[in-house]
């Protein structure tokens, strides 16, 4: 939280150059736009200038033609401009929508290549955050931010500039009441930074609330929460209006003030810039130039203090994302094999791993699983059983030992080509919004219609997806709510068979499976795992009986292994959890 609180430096150099290596693919279109600004600081304040030449050289002195050509020439002006600011408005917007494009790809990118590690102990509303809210947040620092502030600031220049040149007094008179709207200013832009500060904060735990409670709405109903956390819910929106108010009332301060102090310092120059008139000091045309000096003069200072919060905060997001980027909790991919068969022999040599130090979860584990040959992992939760496939599928890195897959530790694998070789089920099946085929294919262009229809008809899904709207372009709602469990299951054995993985992982695969549903694709599993090695982690010992071996884990141990049969026969720990569910089976 501490984070949301953090305001940005506006010149942050190193923030900026992060920044500018996204931009610099784009560089000839960044330097047109800075010649864009520069055209349009000169082109707004040339205008009084027109004005007053037109009235002291033409209007005076009723030069008709004069005249029209000079109008002539200022509505040809006028159409310039406009075609400038098009321009500048375009190239603006089209590139700082290019580069947050090309940032959220990278962006999206980078993380998917982190370790599992990292999700354990980021939230993913942070991550969310990262990804979709301030990237719109930077996005304004090129639609609003730099471009804008440095067009302003230019403008502010030059318009001082030809004040000063055309009349030094009339200058200083009609800036009596500068000082104070940069006093009003800043502190307008204090307050409304720390107002956006309580406002993002707001919405931070608004959207948690209810992400969490939409979430987790079958718990809240059950124990009959509505009303109580209905009322949660009142309060963290209460906080979230008197937020935005706050932010609210100080702009329904600033801009009157504003208004109030340029239409002072308008009429201190009206009355002695009108004196002057009166006894031939000053122009008519300078009087009219320097009334409209003014109005373009104080109309980007009331806009500026609100544009250096939205780049401040553009700053910070820019910040967060960069460090982000720079974060190097990507898996190594150090490992250049590509090429080699894999037979799929399995060897873990005296394996430690702990997710957190100090936390062992194996413990010097070895074994050996011979291709084509079936290990089931048996032991409680938290024994360490799906640690070991963690390890296998690099999800996470081990701290000492070897995995070897045909004799070739596998951290000398391409990343994903060991994974191409793995293919893994879990209990909990994830299945994305989309059509059935899209979410057994993952949209793999060498997977055919034709191929996952013969899939499903072997582990005899085909007969449920036929029946449902659309067939295989049924549309699958989050996470395959409109499914059953043991449906997503059966879709989850097809996508892992239509990779044609060399290693088969069953993680808790068939306990959430009915009956018959298991015996539906036993059949067919049997025949799909004759040819391809298999590691099955299961509570349901039913599962494994056919296992060619089984590892009994306990506190991140192998304290035993053999065949059914043989630790049955032993009366170890095995056996006690056979008896155990025989029991629960019975009761």
């Amino acid at each position: 939280m501490q984070e949301e609180k953090k305001t940005g430096k506006i010149f942050d150099r190193k923030t900026l150059l992060g920044l500018y290596k996204f931009v610099n693919p784009y560089k000839w279109r960044f330097y047109f736009l800075v010649l864009l600004t520069l055209l349009l600081a000169g082109l707004g304040p040339s205008r009084p200038y027109f004005v007053q030449y037109t009235i002291d050289h033409y209007v005076l002195k009723s030069d008709k033609s004069g005249l029209s050509f000079m109008v002539s020439l200022l509505i040809g002006l006028l159409f310039f401009q406009a075609i400038i600011e098009y321009a500048h408005t375009y190239i603006s917007g089209w590139l700082g929508q290019t580069v947050v494009k090309d940032i959220r790809v990278k962006l999206f990118k980078h993380i998917s290549n982190f370790k599992l590690s990292y999700f354990d102990n980021t939230p993913v509303g942070r991550l969310i955050t990262r990804c979709v809210s301030d990237i719109e947040t930077l996005s304004d620092v090129f639609s609003q931010g730099f471009a804008s502030i440095s067009g302003d600031l230019l403008q502010i220049a030059v318009i001082l500039g030809l004040m000063l040149w055309t009349d030094w007094k009339l200058t200083l008179i009609s800036m009596s009441f500068f000082p104070l709207l940069i006093w009003a200013t800043y502190i307008f832009k204090e307050k409304i930074k720390n107002s956006f500060n309580e406002v993002r904060l707001a919405v931070a735990k608004l959207n948690t609330f209810v992400q969490e409670h939409i979430s987790g709405m079958s718990v809240v109903q059950s124990f009959n929460r509505e009303e109580s956390e209905f009322k949660k819910f009142e309060r963290i929106n209460e906080e979230h209006k008197q937020s935005n108010l706050k932010s609210v009332l100080y702009y329904s301060i600033y801009f009157p003030v504003a208004e109030v102090l340029a239409a002072m310092a308008t009429g201190m120059l009206v009355w002695y810039g009108a004196n002057g008139v009166l006894v031939g000091k000053i122009t008519e045309g300078t009087l009219v130039a320097f009334i409209m000096y003014l109005a373009m003069f104080f109309r980007p200072i009331r806009q500026i203090a609100d544009r250096f919060n939205t780049l401040q905060l553009g700053i910070v997001s820019a910040d967060r994302i960069l460090k982000l980027l720079d974060d190097d909790k990507n898996i190594a991919q150090s490992g250049k094999i590509i090429t080699q068969e894999i037979q799929g022999n399995i060897s873990f040599q005296n394996v430690s791993f702990a997710y957190k130090e100090g936390n062992s979860i194996l413990k010097n584990v070895s074994f050996e699983v011979k291709a084509g040959s079936t290990l089931a992992l048996v032991g409680a939760t938290g024994a360490g059983k799906t640690s070991v496939i963690n390890l296998l599928n690099r999800f996470y890195d081990y701290q000492s030992g070897k995995i070897l897959i045909d004799n070739t530790e596998i951290t000398h694998f391409e990343l994903e080509f060991l994974r191409n070789q793995i293919g893994l089920v879990l209990q909990d099946v994830f299945l994305f919004s989309g059509s059935i085929f899209e979410n057994i294919s993952l949209g793999d262009p060498n997977i055919s219609r034709g191929k996952v229809e013969q899939i499903a008809e072997m582990l005899g899904a085909s007969s449920f997806i036929e029946n449902l709207p659309g067939k295989y372009d049924y549309q699958v709602m989050e996470r395959g709510a409109t499914l059953s469990v043991g449906q997503r299951q059966l879709i989850s054995f097809i996508r892992v068979m239509a990779f044609e993985p060399k290693i088969l992982i069953l993680d808790e695969a068939t306990s959430s499976i009915d009956t018959n549903t298991e015996n539906l694709i036993q059949y067919a599993l049997d025949k799909i795992m004759h040819q391809r090695t298999c590691i099955i982690v299961a509570h349901r010992l039913s599962t494994i009986k056919k296992a060619n071996h089984i590892l009994v884990f306990d506190k991140g141990e192998i304290v035993e292994q053999g065949t059914h049969e043989f630790l049955l026969e032993n009366q170890g720990y095995y056996a006690r959890l056979q008896q155990a569910q025989e029991i629960l089976t019975h009761a």
